[in-house]
């Protein structure tokens, strides 16, 4: 399974942005897809993820209430909705997928074994 994740940019304290992570397989459909960020400096750390069978996505802390995570198993593709952005959302986005078939959510990077190559966000003050 091949991630690409796009979507990026540079916004305003308070702005949007919507990420998107296309995946090169069908396979995709069937897997676990989270998304992780990396700050400078820090660990990479859980931002959401969402089962390919549906249920309740899962969400850090940080980000509930100001981000959505949503995916299109047709088009092999998840999204990542991000409002009411603060500057400590400035990091490179990363998608990442579990194997197939997968149904439990994780929020350890060691329990994803795809990754795309991240976007960079930026949020300034």
């Amino acid at each position: 399974v091949q991630l690409q994740a796009s979507g990026g940019g540079l916004v305003q304290a308070g702005g949007s942005l919507s990420l998107s992570c296309a995946a090169s397989a069908r396979t995709f459909s069937s897997a676990v897809v989270g998304w992780f960020r990396q700050a400078p400096g820090k660990e990479r750390e859980f931002v959401a993820a969402i089962s390919w069978i549906g249920g309740t996505p899962v969400y850090a802390d940080s980000v509930k209430g100001r981000f959505t995570i949503s995916r299109d198993n047709a088009k092999n593709t998840v999204y990542l909705q991000m409002n009411s952005l603060k500057p400590e959302d400035t990091a490179v986005y990363y998608c990442a997928a579990r194997g197939t078939g997968i149904t439990v959510i994780h929020k350890t990077k060691q329990s994803y074994k795809f990754w795309g190559q991240g976007t960079q966000v930026t949020v300034s003050s």
